[in-house]
């Protein structure tokens, strides 16, 4: 009797009151949640900034996917290509410089506003302005803040013209364009947020471009809307009924922050949350066996993987950087760490990407990598440390190198921080090694074999922020080739550039690739049309529904 008196009187609560009993409900006790609401358990601590031209950690993409529109957005049913979304069409100049879309009719945003040529525009000026993390996946097209209100422009109310510097291949520039940076933002609106700012050495410009109230608040004309951000905390999205797709099934979405495994597995047990979405091996094993719940997966371009920064002087050694391939139990991770979540990939394209190198040559080899350290004069091991999230399975997989790492002398420090302070700190170049994940942001080869070669600028200064500037590593011969490979459309031909790209980076890298994401995730049973997609920006809410 208490329980159904709690559950009628809980669905009847107000968005507000629900979220704070959602809050505090103790996994223990059971409380259905809402009907009109999905409750999701997910570790979002790396969420740093919500404005699609800032952000760039994963799960705030999955946030911006489905608040935000794009003008193209990759087409699930056949990820060799895109589809429409805010464009009704598109065309390609015969020189392949100029790319012309049409809006679709009688778009809104969120706030009432009409979407206009004009709004895609001015995303793409913040964006390159600004000049945050993501913006090199624009200005890789030669946009610079002096050229891009002539290269981005809206030739009229609802035609959206893009000049690039080269004939790229197509799939490649429109591929780009789902990225979260190219996130369409309603310009009026942010208008009325502006920021004044005084030009600098390192900020030209007289405002923020609404940077700062972006941070927490919406813009955008997705199916969903932004109604809260609390870091560590929660983010709470509402159904927008000026979307113009096909409408949220529920009214609201609530992304509670979760962390451990067992705790999202007995929030789920007990009908606290809807799903559960960083499961580990042992508890998705117990999700499948539970008659309420079920379980799904799906491959992911994801990669985990550790990095050695080459400023320290150990480090930066090549033999020291195979060492450490030598020197990780893959086996033992496949078989109980990444069960069921995961199977081990050592190079940095992934599995279903054109030209991904299916290929695993490195094991643990104690007495290979004890030979490599001493050619290195390092055969007495020396200290090192590891700034790791502490969320499964990365900590665990950072204490099984700290285990194999001491079988050669190597003494490993692990360094725990949540998401956003690891991800500070990796992007501040102040680490020592890293390990972490790279969702590809857009589903082309280019979006991994660029961040992990190019890098044009290794000063501190430096603005291209990849992954392998954030190493110190500098590779011109093999980001020459990644470049070249840009420029070739015939597919067979391109995807045999990135493999040998692939191969050499296996020999000379500080880069130690484990494995590619399988993401899998708990639900309750009542849950209708509940999919992964096959990025981190593909997981769609708008179609689930309860019954």
């Amino acid at each position: 009797m208490m329980i159904t008196k709690l559950s009628r009187n809980f669905r009847a609560l107000s968005a507000g009151a629900a979220l704070s009993l959602l809050m505090l409900t103790a996994p223990a006790a059971f409380a259905e949640t809402p009907k009109d609401t999905l409750v999701e358990g997910f570790a979002i601590d790396d969420i740093i900034t919500m404005d699609p031209g800032e952000a760039f950690e994963l799960s705030t993409a999955e946030m911006t996917t489905n608040s935000y529109s794009l003008l193209v957005r990759l087409d699930l049913n056949d990820t060799t290509k895109v589809k429409g979304d805010l464009a009704e069409s598109w065309s390609v100049s015969d020189d392949g410089l100029t790319y012309t879309f049409k809006l679709k009719p009688g778009l809104k945003f969120a706030s009432g506003n009409p979407v206009t040529a004009e709004d895609v525009a001015w995303s793409f000026e913040r964006a390159v302005k600004l000049d945050k993390s993501p913006a090199f996946i624009l200005t890789q097209f030669g946009l610079t803040g002096d050229n891009v209100t002539e290269k981005a422009k809206a030739a009229d109310e609802n035609t959206f013209v893009f000049t690039v510097d080269k004939a790229y291949a197509p799939s490649f520039v429109l591929n780009c364009l789902t990225a979260t940076v190219a996130s369409v933002v309603d310009k009026k609106l942010v208008m009325d947020h502006i920021k004044p700012m005084t030009p600098s050495a390192e900020y030209k410009y007289d405002n923020d471009f609404g940077n700062e109230w972006l941070k927490t608040g919406y813009a955008g004309s997705g199916a969903y809307k932004l109604r809260e951000w609390r870091a560590n905390e929660v983010v709470v999205l509402e159904r927008n009924d000026n979307y113009y797709g096909d409408k949220p099934k529920l009214n609201r979405v609530i992304y509670r922050n979760m962390k451990e495994s067992a705790a999202q597995r007995l929030a789920l047990e007990a009908g606290d949350i809807d799903i559960a979405r960083n499961l580990e091996p042992g508890d998705l094993d117990a999700v499948s066996k539970n008659a309420d719940l079920a379980a799904t997966s799906a491959p992911k371009s994801t990669i985990y993987y550790v990095s050695l920064n080459l400023k320290n002087e150990k480090l930066k050694k090549p033999e020291v950087q195979q060492a450490f391939k030598y020197l990780v139990d893959y086996d033992a991770i496949s078989s109980t760490l990444i069960k069921g979540i995961g199977e081990i990939h050592q190079t940095f394209l992934p599995k279903g990407q054109l030209g991904a190198l299916d290929e695993n040559p490195f094991k643990l080899d104690v007495a290979k990598a004890k030979e490599l350290l001493a050619k290195a004069g390092l055969a007495d091991g020396f200290s090192v440390t590891m700034d790791v999230r502490n969320t499964q399975p990365v900590t665990g997989i950072a204490e099984s190198m700290q285990q194999t790492l001491a079988q050669a002398g190597v003494k490993l420090e692990i360094i725990p921080g949540d998401g956003k302070q690891t991800l500070t700190k990796y992007r501040a170049r102040t680490h020592d090694m890293y390990i972490g994940q790279w969702g590809s942001d857009y589903f082309d080869p280019n979006s991994n074999a660029d961040t992990f070669t190019a890098n044009p600028d290794n000063s501190d200064a430096g603005t291209n922020k990849t992954l392998a500037w954030r190493n110190t590593f500098e590779t011109p011969e093999l980001d020459k080739q990644a470049k070249a490979a840009l420029l070739e459309r015939d597919g067979a031909k391109r995807a045999a550039m990135y493999q040998d790209i692939q191969k050499k980076y296996l020999e000379n890298s500080p880069f130690v690739f484990i494995f590619q994401q399988i993401e899998v995730a708990g639900y309750r049973k009542n849950l209708k049309d509940f999919k992964l997609g096959p990025s981190f920006d593909t997981n769609f809410v708008g179609p689930i529904a309860k019954e």
